[in-house]
């Protein structure tokens, strides 16, 4: 029965949540996160009561790991320090404040708790990701073979593009994703807004409704502005925010498998940027949109780099992302070879068109890739996947615009 599952949901939490000795706060963070499911049980509302278990135990565990890492750290502070006088623990707590302050306002993890509506509203639309979308644009703009880097009008043309695909419909990507992910947040990222209570559910919809507006509207003026007879761009933008819309939303909901999601996801960041950018500036063959959809695929590795640090709740809640499916070892190398592999196989595609340096450029960019995998990523991907990124995306997205000069040099292939 229902009633049987959740009892067997709490056991199970029970036992990895307090395994070995819970701390305090895990211990009541699970007592807590019982009793509301027991409450949700009684008041019929069974599917709240499990995910209130899971999650309450999920947070239990975390709770218990950080008190250790807390303890561990203070132990080598104090080493370190021997003594040292408050001075410095006051400029700690100060930069502390000071970074999770950034992180709210960019949408990372470890955000402060903000009250401001409008920080709010902005942390939702997760700035940290509107820049491989405004990068994207700028990669479609060299492909067109005809943007000019100091002609102002194409540089406010640019910029306008940018707007378009970063902050207003990735924006409505996110803050739709958000909407759609509210449960699994609680579990993985409690800290988000809506998780957390601190935005309504008509403030959320009206956000959403804004950007995809300002999205499709400000598509629509590039059009115009490029003299476009039929509304390229402006379909560009539709077939984008549908498919936003169906990898976020049920009964599609693309990300629960984790191959379809983390393509549409890859292909989200490049093609559908590129192809904007392209569309601004001049024409879009047939074949190039092939090859940045080829090119997506290492933009496939990318996203399941994403999923190593939702696997627990992915798990709790049935989703099958990669790293559930074939667990994180196997996980770890079909991301890496995703990657690597047709990042190389492009660059092979250029060497068939007679653009062997920017073959070469390419090929050259995928090898420091390959040593901070072994470096960080292969090594533990749910430690360091911040930190992977961080230091080997720079070489990926600079192969990217190095395809796009590419083809902006060949001309349509």
């Amino acid at each position: 029965t229902p009633l049987n599952e959740l009892l067997e949901v709490e056991a199970m939490c029970l036992a990895f949540a307090t395994g070995g000795g819970a701390a305090p706060r895990g211990a009541a963070a699970l007592r807590a996160g019982c009793s509301e499911a027991r409450a949700a049980v009684c008041s019929g509302d069974l599917r709240r009561a499990k995910m209130g278990s899971v999650a309450a135990a999920i947070r239990a565990r975390r709770a218990r790991r950080a008190s250790r890492v807390a303890a561990i750290r203070c132990s080598a502070d104090e080493k370190k320090a021997g003594g040292a006088g408050g001075d410095s623990d006051g400029e700690k707590s100060d930069s502390e404040s000071a970074s999770s302050a950034a992180r709210q306002l960019l949408g990372m993890k470890g955000a402060a708790d903000e009250t401001n509506i409008w920080k709010i509203r902005l942390q939702l639309t997760k700035p940290v990701t509107w820049v491989p979308l405004i990068w994207g644009v700028t990669c479609g703009a060299a492909a067109s073979g005809q943007y000019h880097w100091n002609d102002p009008q194409d540089i406010a043309k640019a910029v306008v593009c940018m707007i378009m695909s970063g902050p207003l419909l990735t924006g409505f990507t996110q803050t739709i994703n958000d909407w759609y992910d509210r449960d699994i947040d609680a579990i993985n990222e409690p800290y988000r807004p809506i998780p957390s209570g601190r935005i309504s559910e008509g403030e959320v919809k009206a956000q959403i409704a804004l950007l995809l507006a300002g999205g499709l509207g400000t598509a629509y003026a590039l059009d115009v502005w490029s003299g476009h007879e039929t509304p390229l761009i402006l379909i560009t933008a539709i077939f984008g925010s549908l498919v936003s819309y169906i990898y976020s939303a049920p009964p599609l909901k693309l990300k629960q498998n984790g191959w379809l999601g983390n393509y549409a996801l890859g292909a989200s960041y490049i093609s559908l940027p590129w192809w904007a950018g392209q569309l601004t500036f001049g024409t879009l063959d047939w074949k190039t949109m092939v090859l940045t959809l080829f090119y997506s695929l290492s933009g496939l590795g990318i996203a399941i780099v994403n999923d190593f640090k939702s696997i627990e709740g992915d798990r709790a809640l049935g989703l099958q992302s990669l790293p559930v499916a074939f667990g994180v070892d196997t996980a770890k190398w079909i991301c890496v070879g995703t990657i690597d592999v047709f990042q190389a196989l492009v660059a092979i595609a250029l060497l068939a068109i007679g653009e062997t340096n920017y073959a070469i450029a390419l090929a050259a960019l995928i090898l420091p890739q390959m040593f901070l995998q072994q470096k960080y990523f292969l090594k533990d991907p749910i430690e360091y996947d911040v930190k992977y990124q961080a230091s080997a995306q720079p070489f990926l997205v600079l192969g990217i615009l190095v395809t796009g000069l590419a083809i902006g040099h060949h001309g349509p292939l």
